[in-house]
């Protein structure tokens, strides 16, 4: 018996110990938990750069300027006699673009600088990429959902009218169809627009445009409308400004990401679904990753946009220089360049095919890659978003199951294509898998339709990538990972790289060629990660050379033909007194590559070439190969406006592959 009560006494203490411990350790986790803060970009740089605001880490090496394109500077102002637009003119256009960011911002150039070679009013495009997301903030109307209208009105007025509705009597009876509606492609001809349009334009008064090819006017014209490529360089570095609320936070967040004193380099990775799937690399993937592109690829040969086989060698691809850079790649590229792990790197683009699986090595490389959504709280985003109305719940049902014999038949039917692992045996299919890609590549032929929040997130990705945009023009350095590609569509590190060449020129902008970067690699398989010094030398040397003329020249001859913003040189630039004019350097057709700009204004020497004076209507020397407005003339005199006109665009017989 007493035995038995000392061990009732023992198990007493014991469980009283434990519930002692159990308090204090609630009481420990309810005080620590108080301390715990959300893992900020902020303080982390802070962290690794605690001398803020000094500029002492700055190496010229990376970071300096490029010398030989320091004479370059901005000038997109008219050079000859360019009369300001009447309100009398042919008749209204007005637009529907199709497509994201890149196709959008491409499409506005070309449909101002269609407008004045109509003399036409432009009534402001709408984006469907907002308008078809229901919703979303009534504060911003289509267009004014990205850009600011006022500005992009008040900007042009010299160069073509802009209204932002058309007149109500008009209204009606373009819902009622009444107007002709064209669909031209990305390299439609002035003549296109001449020969079959402007006739429609002056009959019924207004035309409307669908736009979906990120363009709707060819990218190289004749020397003779040099000022129509001017006018698409005021369109889209000074007319086209982003609304208050998304330059103020991308100012913000430039301003956090120099705040510790150190620059800061940009990386657009490009990895972008329909990109992958047009040049065929989707073995460069896994699993469920590779079987999306290929059912995009099939898409594609579908509506006639491939002329191709589906099933292609993606490595060989590669070589040639097709796809794009994998971050692991970069990460290399920028070590061999010599910059230390802990260089600051923005990672650009609202959206990357494969997730952030696929940046692991680059983070293990760099420790400072950052993005919008480590630099900015929820609340910032969201505020930039603004008040929408919430979605209706999602109404997702499972789909009936399906026996062992139509599982058999639909794998056998599927022919030799890759497809996704299932789920281990004995495990539920769980309801987030059948929601997702797993879902409809596993159990459906066919794609589903956008869901209401896919059109939302849609919309979303303009306000990313317009704030990547803003900070990819600002960094000390950018590093493309895919431009240059060939599919006929804007891209958005070419759109960066114009941008930051119009500018500033000698800023650091890499231009890789992603075939001697594929050779470089397949020569150094074996010792990847520590590679040999000659490898090194070798990326080095290739990167250095990107960055000046030899970048240039490569830029001019594979992205200008298919967008202008992506190589606005000569055309958009001039070159200052203080250095000799460098000699044009031509291609085969003829076309300049790079070189041959005039000689800078006075009025900018004395400046110190600081910027484009917009509001100058000083002129340079006349020429006489000005392209003017089409008047609005009697139906008599229309024969032979177009016939003169015409005539003046055939001048230069190469330059349209139309003909």
């Amino acid at each position: 018996m007493v035995f038995k009560s000392k061990i009732k006494w023992v198990a007493l203490f014991v469980l009283t110990l434990s519930l002692v411990s159990l308090v204090a350790h609630l009481s420990m986790t309810k005080v620590s938990s108080m301390n715990l803060v959300q893992y900020s970009a902020k303080d982390a740089l802070s962290h690794d750069f605690p001398n803020i605001g000094s500029q002492g880490g700055r190496n010229k090496r990376l970071w300096g300027a490029v010398r030989s394109l320091e004479s370059l500077q901005p000038y997109a102002n008219p050079r000859n006699s360019y009369p300001v637009p009447n309100e009398n003119n042919n008749g209204f256009i007005y637009a529907k673009i199709f497509g994201g960011y890149e196709k959008i911002r491409s499409s506005i150039c070309d449909l101002v600088t269609i407008s004045r070679l109509l003399n036409a009013t432009l009534v402001i495009p709408e984006i469907q990429e907002s308008t078809r997301s229901k919703g979303i903030n009534s504060k911003f109307k289509s267009f004014s959902y990205l850009y600011d209208e006022e500005q992009f009105i008040a900007s042009l007025k010299n160069d073509v009218n802009i209204v932002k509705s058309l007149p109500e009597y008009l209204k009606a009876a373009r819902r009622r169809d009444e107007f002709p509606t064209f669909k031209p492609k990305n390299s439609a001809s002035p003549n296109f627009y001449v020969k079959e349009i402007w006739p429609s334009l002056r009959k019924f008064k207004v035309v409307g445009l669908i736009i979906t090819d990120g363009g709707c006017l060819q990218s190289i014209l004749p020397p003779s409308m040099s000022e129509f490529q001017r006018l698409r360089c005021r369109v889209a570095f000074h007319a086209l400004q982003f609304r208050p609320e998304i330059q103020i936070l991308g100012r913000q967040i430039v301003e956090r990401l120099r705040a510790s004193g150190q620059p800061f380099l940009a990386y657009h990775p490009g990895l972008v679904r329909d990109t992958l799937a047009y040049h065929g690399c989707a073995e460069l993937f896994q699993d469920v990753h590779t079987e999306l592109i290929q059912y995009r690829r099939d898409q594609m040969i579908k509506q006639g946009i491939i002329n191709d086989k589906l099933s292609v060698d993606s490595h060989l691809h590669k070589e040639n220089g097709s796809c794009p850079l994998m971050p692991e790649e970069v990460g290399l590229l920028l070590r061999a360049m010599g910059y230390p792990s802990k260089t600051i790197i923005y990672l650009a683009g609202s959206q990357i095919f494969g997730g952030q699986r696929l940046l692991i090595p680059l983070r293990a490389m760099f420790a400072n890659l950052v993005d919008r959504t480590s630099l900015c709280s929820k609340t910032e985003l969201s505020d930039l978003v603004g008040p929408e109305t919430p979605l209706p719940p999602d109404m997702f049902q499972l789909p009936r199951p399906k026996s062992e014999e139509q599982l058999k038949e639909e794998w056998n039917r599927a022919g030799l294509r890759p497809r996704p692992l299932p789920p281990p045996p004995d495990r539920p299919i769980y309801q987030h898998e059948k929601e997702g890609w797993y879902g409809w590549i596993t159990e459906n032929d066919k794609e589903p339709d956008p869901s209401p929040m896919d059109l939302r997130m849609q919309a979303h990705r303009l306000l990313w990538d317009a704030l990547d945009y803003i900070i990819s023009v600002e960094a000390d350095a950018f590093f493309p990972g895919f431009n240059n590609d060939g599919s006929r569509w804007p891209d958005f590190s070419g759109l960066v790289i114009g941008q930051r060449l119009y500018e500033r020129a000698s800023s650091r902008t890499y231009r890789p060629d992603r075939k001697t970067i594929a050779a470089l690699f397949n020569i150094t398989c074996d010792d990847m990660y520590h590679p040999k010094h000659n490898w090194t030398l070798s990326a080095k040397e290739h990167l250095n050379r990107s960055l000046s003329a030899d970048g240039l020249i490569r830029q001019s001859l594979l992205s200008k033909p298919t967008s202008f913003l992506s190589h606005p040189l000569p055309e958009c630039s001039c070159r200052t007194s203080s250095v000799e004019i460098t000699k044009p350097i031509k291609g085969k057709d003829g076309r300049i590559l790079y070189g041959g700009e005039q000689e800078c204004p006075k009025w900018m020497q004395s400046a110190g070439a600081e910027g484009v004076r917009n509001d100058d209507t000083e002129s340079a020397e006349d020429d006489n190969d000005v392209v003017e407005q089409l008047e609005p003339n009697d139906a008599d005199d229309g024969a032979d406006v177009i016939s003169s006109l015409t005539s003046l665009i055939d001048h230069d017989e190469e330059w349209d592959p139309n003909d």
